[in-house]
């Protein structure tokens, strides 16, 4: 079979596609580190990110125990301590105790982790806007309606 032969083949086809978007993730993978990285610094110079994920994370859910913090983050509870510690020292989160579990405690952002956090995410607030601004509504709904189906690992339905 000839190499003309074979990129007419559809198997061959997917494959290059999958590739390309592999090296497209890849890319997008690498700056959303860069800015992790970047933030992290602006709320404490020398953090590191996995403490600003946690930091961004706990702010997500405004209030969240040390257990569901590692389940959500998809690490174990040492290292969640760990962060949690390093945190609380900085005068970023506070802990009280969690009405369901008296062995547990709740985590929340203090009033100075909301101002650094929102100071360190300001030079990138309104990056994506900006980033489609000359997209039509449409792309923007099937780039979402597609991502959608790729992170549940649903096949996304047509736009017929």
């Amino acid at each position: 079979m000839s190499g003309a032969e074979r990129s007419a083949d559809p198997g061959d086809a997917r494959a290059v596609a999958v590739r390309a978007l592999e090296a497209e993730f890849s890319e997008l993978i690498t700056h959303f580190r860069r800015l992790i990285m970047e933030n992290a610094n602006r709320v404490s110079p020398g953090m590191l990110p996995g403490a600003y994920k946690t930091l961004t994370t706990i702010a997500r859910c405004g209030e969240v125990n040390a257990s569901a913090l590692a389940e959500r983050m998809l690490i174990d509870k040492g290292q969640v301590s760990r962060m949690v510690r390093e945190l609380e020292g900085l005068g970023l989160i506070e802990r009280s105790p969690d009405p369901a579990d008296g062995r547990s405690f709740l985590l929340r952002l203090t009033a100075i982790g909301e101002q650094r956090l929102a100071e360190a995410r300001e030079p990138q607030e309104g990056l994506l806007m900006r980033n489609l601004a000359g997209w039509s509504v449409a792309d923007i709904g099937n780039l979402t309606r597609l991502l959608h189906a790729l992170s549940s690992g649903a096949t996304p339905d047509s736009e017929d």
